[in-house]
């Protein structure tokens, strides 16, 4: 809405308008930065003030977290016996506020912005109709882990396909006039500012070993610290991006088990990709920073510090003790924007760095039950992880504060890695 407020007063000034020099101040609205940092701000605001009414509503409506038997879990089941009956689905709020924020300050017909709201939008359904089973049935069990699992698969094969044949900003791609303006200026000031002609074409653009624009086409696979794409992944691309989003979706929900954990790790992952997208789609080389250029993928940075802000101001309510856990509906439509902005920034490997806590939950998942079935043997006292620390005498803000102290400096490893040697 504030980026068409801001075309329609431009149009008025070059028609001449007498009101538009008056009203001039909403050229501001153009900028990239001063939309992100509003989205974060709208989002943040309207968290903290639909917080208490929300959390009120869903103590009316008895949505209270399903809290696993002693005989399940034994030990665990004493330190976390005393969250049973607080209110969960929480996660609406999250992406409540998320696209709220989103409409306001950003442009929801941007490509990238429009496929990782899908995303958001479908697996935080899905993640509603998981808390809600769980609800009614009053115990852990939700939907079938099949119905989940196919669920995952459809959407993120719709963003996967999109991404795919989409990934163009040319042609049709561009049916709005203002659209081409932009691109045609994103394109000019980095030909103005490196030297670099970007020819109007598909995908994104990197520069080759002479300095000059070189087509790199979204199917194709990087590492960090690598300069050029180590393959073209074409066709299995489509299952690689569903692999990541279903992969990060779960990740994230399997994360969400303590207080605030899940959402402070989502914050430092986001402010990470934010800056990853903000860069990618404004320079094709920044100094010794390589990053893949598309001009519109900066807009996705908008979403994602709409998350950014939408995270702090649930975490307000869900740190230790919380008051209300975000249930599947928030983590699951969280891992999955995560993975897919991954996707779109071209940085799917990086994740594992960005994004170790969450990883690192789901490997101790893995690994547990893989040992467990080969071997008859656990290697962690319990999985995920966190749980592991819990069970072996940490308090649960120590395990909390900790794993945010991870999540923060993985970030800055991984946003250092974007350096070439």
């Amino acid at each position: 809405m504030l980026y068409l407020i801001y075309q329609w007063w431009n149009e008025a000034n070059q028609a001449g308008a007498s009101w538009a020099e008056t009203f001039s101040f909403l050229n501001i609205f153009k900028y990239l930065t001063v939309r992100a940092a509003l989205a974060c701000l709208i989002a943040f605001g309207l968290s903290l003030w639909l917080g208490p009414r929300v959390i009120r509503r869903l103590i009316s409506l008895k949505v209270g977290q399903p809290i696993r038997t002693a005989e399940e879990v034994h030990k665990l089941h004493e330190l976390h016996g005393a969250k049973a009956g607080t209110p969960t689905m929480g996660g609406v709020m999250i992406l409540g506020t998320i696209t709220i924020a989103v409409f306001l300050c950003g442009q929801i017909w941007n490509p990238f912005v429009g496929v990782t709201m899908f995303v958001m939008l479908g697996l935080g359904a899905l993640g509603f109709m998981d808390d809600y089973a769980k609800v009614k049935k009053k115990n852990s069990e939700g939907v079938s882990s099949r119905f989940k699992l196919g669920w995952q698969a459809v959407v993120s094969a719709c963003a996967a396909l999109f991404l795919y044949i989409s990934t163009g900003v040319e042609g049709e791609a561009l049916a709005d006039q203002q659209a081409k303006v932009e691109y045609k200026a994103s394109t000019d000031r980095v030909k103005q500012m490196e030297g670099i002609d970007i020819p109007r074409e598909n995908a994104f653009w990197v520069k080759d070993k002479e300095g000059k624009a070189e087509h790199m086409p979204i199917s194709s696979l990087g590492i960090p610290l690598v300069k050029r794409p180590i393959l073209d992944l074409s066709y299995l691309a489509i299952p690689f991006f569903m692999i990541i989003i279903i992969g990060a979706s779960n990740a994230v929900n399997l994360t969400d088990g303590l207080d605030g954990l899940a959402t402070g790790c989502t914050i430092t992952t986001c402010i990470a990709y934010a800056v990853i997208a903000y860069l990618a789609g404004n320079i094709i080389s920044f100094s010794h920073i390589h990053i893949p250029f598309n001009p519109q993928l900066s807009e996705l940075a908008v979403f994602i510090m709409a998350m950014a802000g939408a995270s702090f101001g649930f975490l307000w309510f869900n740190c230790h003790p919380a008051k209300v856990f975000m249930g599947d509906t928030g983590s699951l439509a969280i891992g999955g924007s995560i993975g897919t902005m991954a996707i779109c920034t071209k940085q799917e490997i990086l994740l594992v760095i960005i994004g170790f806590v969450f990883v690192m939950e789901a490997v101790s998942v893995i690994l547990q039950v893989g040992s467990f079935k080969l071997r008859g043997k656990r290697i962690f006292a319990m999985a995920p992880i966190h749980h592991h620390f819990e069970l072996r005498g940490w308090h649960e803000s120590q395990v909390i504060i900790r794993f945010w102290i991870i999540s923060i400096i993985c970030a800055f490893i991984g946003l250092s890695l974007l350096k070439l040697v």
